[in-house]
């Protein structure tokens, strides 16, 4: 579509064929790669390189220090922090969390994590990056709902200019101010976000199939001009211009929209009532309790979100659902008629590389040739593309051939865990409208705010290895993710009662904060001045020579703990702030 051949021209890896290319002199770019390789880094180092120039002071102290040269660590000590050098880690630990990466997992090596989380870790080394540009390919593909959440919070606080290419309305919709459209070859810009291009781009095709209808008015018109008067001599030169006129009226390019995909499931005629049964079920591995004892219905007609911080045991729960993990204590059972169609990542990975779509259809079903063709031109494989090898399909594609595969069966319940990475913003819709037509049950874990505010009526939150109702929204969930940063947990506080003791209480911790406020701004004074006094130190070159090794690495832990300190009192003092001026 060439979306990728915009970035890979702002890149440097293409040059265009006509025209220029003017960027500022001095830009940085930071770009998202997907793939990187595997590194033996830890995933801290790994993010922390994203800033390559204090990575490499950081390096060149630790270096100093194993060597003993007291200049070199004195010049490389101040050069860092001048640079803002002991905020790194802390700012690399920040963006891990935020996407969700546990602190007992910072310091394993990048290699060891799998596909999605290492993409993950790709995205935080970009964040990392100091940039004026960053180009974001598909940023949110592998993220969850509340990693998806603080990156477009910490997007919208970036003082650079962001291009992405994204297919998460919701998104897209909270980011961008900006839509380019690229199709049929050009590029067309839209003001606002996904939602204003939509309907910018509906009045464009009314518009421009107002100018195709009067076009064609005119071309009838002066053909039947030329058609009556051809034979004439008196007419010939009239009848040779309107024939260059036509041959200089070019067809009117109509962006005609038209949904690739016709996809839908379908349903038993029969429902159980209730469908599913959850009683006193705990679940986990082994010995390890992800969670406790609960009781839980579904019924014909659920739409069902489930609601968890990353680990909470969102996708053990849909595994115990489709009997896929035998509960630790108590009991699923899932009535005569309530079969089940599952949707996760490893069916994906599970398909057979060496087949096409049209083979796999088939072993997977009783259709003919025609239908299995039928069938996967509605879920938008079309011509030669069902006879492509599935190694050859895009992530996309194989999930839409997973999708179609489990449409082929009458299933009373649809459990969709992460269903749409990869797919494109028409499949998502499509899919949305699907589920909505679908008749029995659906239960969904998502990071896509667009398809879980269409399709969900309830949700389910996993807390504190506990499964409860939900009584909020979307809307709701993120700010209670806001509001409790340090472990991201919400505690949603759904009742007036405890909504009038939160409101009370807030003009006591008002006061309480401001008290705060001046103890931190007293502490702060102690610690600058004595940063200022081992600065001078190691500034000072009689003093670094004459000092001892021991001592000279004691200066510098000191050093290094007091500007953290500082720091982190910074960063509450700030944040004390924000919330009294709120």
């Amino acid at each position: 579509m060439g979306k990728t051949t915009i970035f890979r021209l702002l890149q440097g890896q293409l040059r265009p064929e006509e025209g220029d290319i003017e960027q500022p002199r001095r830009w940085k770019t930071a770009s998202l790669i997907q793939n990187l390789p595997p590194s033996d880094l830890t995933a801290l180092e790994f993010v922390m390189q994203g800033d390559r120039e204090l990575f490499v002071l950081k390096q060149q102290i630790e270096q100093a220090q194993a060597t003993g040269n007291n200049d070199r660590l004195a010049q490389t000590i101040t050069e860092f922090d001048n640079c803002g050098g002991f905020q790194l880690e802390t700012n690399a630990k920040a963006v891990l969390a935020g996407l969700g990466i546990a602190s007992e997992e910072f310091h394993n090596p990048h290699r060891a994590f799998s596909g999605g989380w290492r993409i993950r870790l790709n995205l935080a080394q970009t964040l990392m990056a100091p940039s004026d540009l960053l180009l974001l390919d598909e940023p949110t593909n592998h993220l969850d709902l509340e990693a998806t959440s603080w990156l477009r919070r910490w997007l919208s606080k970036y003082s650079g200019t962001v291009l992405t290419i994204a297919h998460d309305r919701e998104f897209l919709d909270s980011l961008a101010d900006q839509i380019v459209h690229v199709q049929q070859g050009k590029a067309y810009t839209y003001k606002g976000g996904y939602t204003n291009f939509e309907k910018q781009r509906v009045e464009t095709l009314v518009h421009q199939q107002a100018l195709e209808t009067r076009q064609q008015q005119e071309r009838a018109r002066i053909q039947r001009f030329i058609d009556r008067f051809r034979a004439k001599d008196s007419k010939a030169k009239q009848v040779q211009s309107r024939i260059k006129l036509l041959e200089r009226m070019a067809p009117i390019s109509i962006l005609r929209e038209q949904s690739p995909y016709q996809c839908d499931f379908s349903a038993p005629k029969r429902f159980d009532q209730p469908m599913v049964s959850f009683d006193d079920c705990s679940l986990g591995y082994g010995d390890k309790l992800v969670i406790e004892s609960f009781t839980q219905r579904i019924y014909p007609g659920d739409r069902i979100g489930v609601l968890g911080i990353n680990g909470s045991g969102k996708t053990t729960l849909l595994k115990a659902l489709v009997q896929f993990l035998a509960p630790l204590t108590g009991s699923v059972k899932l009535s005569k008629h309530s079969t089940v169609g599952y949707f996760a990542q490893h069916q994906i990975e599970q398909l057979n590389l060496a087949q096409n779509s049209l083979q796999h259809l088939q072993d997977a079903s009783q259709l003919s040739t025609q239908e299995s063709r039928n069938l996967l031109g509605a879920w938008g494989f079309r011509g030669d593309d069902i006879l492509r090898p599935i190694e050859q399909l895009s992530g996309g594609e194989r999930a839409r051939l997973v999708l179609a595969t489990i449409s082929l069966n009458d299933n009373a319940i649809l459990v969709l865990d992460e269903p749409t990475n990869h797919l494109d913003i028409e499949m998502r819709d499509a899919l949305a409208n699907a589920l909505n037509d679908f008749g029995g049950a659906v239960v969904i874990v998502a990071h896509d705010r667009h398809l879980l505010t269409e399709c969900v009526n309830d949700f389910w939150l996993i807390r504190d290895k506990k499964v409860s109702d939900y009584e909020g929204d979307l809307e709701d969930y993120e700010k209670d993710l806001v509001r409790f940063p340090s472990d991201a947990k919400p505690n949603r506080m759904d009742s007036q009662k405890s909504r009038r003791k939160e409101r009370a209480n807030q003009r006591h911790r008002d006061a309480s904060s401001r008290k705060e406020l001046v103890v931190i701004e007293q502490r702060l004074e102690v610690l600058t001045q004595t940063k200022l006094n081992l600065q001078a130190k190691f500034t000072d070159k009689t003093t670094v020579q004459s000092a001892a090794r021991d001592e000279l690495n004691r200066w510098l832990a000191e050093f290094d703990q007091t500007s953290r300190e500082i720091e982190k009192l910074e960063e509450q003092w700030y944040g004390i702030m924000q919330k009294l001026d709120s």
